[in-house]
């Protein structure tokens, strides 16, 4: 974990008194898990940095298409869409390389509307955590889509017959990485430079497919790290005449794109509490409680680690993604992967999240059903051994196979009001709930081709 160049107030002080440049940027994260920012004047940022600044609180109201959810109660026409008042936080600062190092700073809802604001939701589950005496270690990593598009030649090409940044299967090709090595080279390099350093990156089974494994570290500045590298990425590749998604799965021929989180938990002395030599595979009894709590709780959570309609095309059988919710050892066909190891990498992979998920809100309810399961010695099943869909599912529980259905387990779990709160689940649900209404208010193609003549 690098030096960061600002992490307290007085440090940004500093940095701003030098700063060259008349703005800098600030962004928060709705509740989709998209960055809105905009450009703030160097004055006003160094006022903000105590005393917060105003941001319309329609961001907390409005969907990922800009349309207003009309069945939430903070925010909308009879309110007369105030401002909210947002912080901007000081370790999270970046230099953006290719802006002349314009300098960028997360931010988070204060107020009233840090209740919904999916940064403070992770920070309420942290604020548990070490109550236990224990920090959480995260590291987020993405499966995403490449292609040789624009924004505006998708909509023109009504998103159909796109073409791949690479032909073809090549996963972990050597190949491909090489004969595109400036591309590559150039965008580990902003990585790098903007504190998102990645342990690993390579090419995925599929045409233009990419896997990239973000380092690990304290887990809010793992969620802070992964939502920046979302971002970036499709600004790096829109730089470069690309487009990337992180849609979970955008086309029935291909599998899904995975947003895995891998997880630890330390004690006051840094050390993992995941861990103990005395016990099979090294796994202790809070490891074990661990799993038991994420387990139960994995479907009345699941709309807040798969947030979307498509979320759900991709947790279908033989395409590498959980749809029950198992646990193994080592085991990539269950939900729950456990990672046996040395004392400092013994870890559990948390193998539901979709690459379209909310790294503030996936992370926090990895760690939060978790905690809850060392809280109540949950115990696990006994784990999945070889193939999961060839094994027996009766001591298993099915996922959700819609948002809808996800949305009404949600509202409907004490668990998830206790660690979340109930502005936060009834507001989420709200607008999952409205997304699902819009979706089965769409007349598609497949229905158009199935029934329009014959039915």
């Amino acid at each position: 974990m690098r030096k960061k160049e600002i992490t307290t107030i007085e440090e940004a002080y500093t940095a701003l008194k030098d700063y060259k440049l008349p703005y800098a940027k600030v962004a928060v994260t709705d509740i989709d898990g998209i960055l809105r920012g905009k450009y703030i004047a160097k004055k006003k940022l160094i006022s903000a940095l105590t005393d917060g600044f105003g941001f319309c609180d329609v961001i907390l109201g409005w969907d990922s298409n800009d349309q207003l959810y009309d069945t939430i109660e903070f925010t909308g026409w009879n309110s007369g869409f105030p401002d909210a008042q947002v912080t901007p936080i000081p370790e999270t600062s970046r230099r953006i390389p290719f802006e002349n190092n314009l300098l960028f700073f997360l931010a988070e809802f204060s107020g009233e509307a840090s209740a919904l604001c999916p940064r403070s939701i992770l920070k309420k589950v942290i604020d548990k955590t070490q109550t236990l005496g224990l920090s959480a270690l995260a590291g987020a990593e993405y499966e995403y889509f490449l292609f040789q598009e624009t924004p505006e030649t998708v909509r023109t090409k009504n998103y159909k017959n796109l073409v791949p940044f690479t032909p073809g299967n090549f996963g972990y090709s050597i190949i491909r990485n090489s004969v595109q090595s400036d591309f590559h080279n150039a965008f580990l390099e902003m990585c790098e430079s903007m504190d998102i350093p990645l342990e690993g990156y390579h090419t995925e089974t599929g045409p233009g497919v990419l896997e990239a494994a973000i380092a690990v570290d304290e887990i809010l500045h793992a969620a802070d790290k992964a939502i920046l590298f979302k971002t970036f990425t499709k600004i790096f590749a829109q730089k470069h005449e690309l487009m990337a998604t992180f849609m979970a799965k955008w086309s029935t021929d291909y599998p899904g794109q995975s947003g895995h989180i891998h997880l630890s938990l330390q004690n006051k002395k840094d050390e993992n509490i995941f861990f103990d030599p005395s016990k099979p595979l090294n796994i202790s009894d809070e490891m074990r409680w661990f799993i038991g709590g994420q387990q139960k709780l994995m479907p009345e959570l699941i709309a807040m680690v798969a947030p979307t309609v498509n979320s759900y095309r991709r947790l279908i059988p033989n395409y590498w993604a959980p749809i029950d919710n198992s646990w193994g050892i080592d085991n990539r066909t269950t939900a729950i992967r456990v990672i046996p190891g040395a004392p400092a990498s013994q870890r559990i992979e948390y193998r539901l999240a979709s690459s379209d998920s909310n790294p503030y809100l996936a992370m926090a309810v990895a760690l939060g059903s978790g905690i809850w399961g060392i809280e109540n010695e949950i115990e696990p099943t006994r784990p999945i051994q070889g193939n999961f869909w060839e094994e027996s599912q009766n001591h298993i529980q099915s996922l959700p196979q819609s948002l809808g259905e996800a949305s009404i387990l949600l509202k409907k779990s004490k668990v998830g009001r206790s660690l979340f709160g109930d502005a936060f689940i009834d507001h989420f649900c709200a607008t999952r709930d409205r997304e699902e209404e819009l979706y089965r208010n769409q007349v598609d193609e497949w229905q158009l081709k199935r029934y329009f003549e014959i039915i």
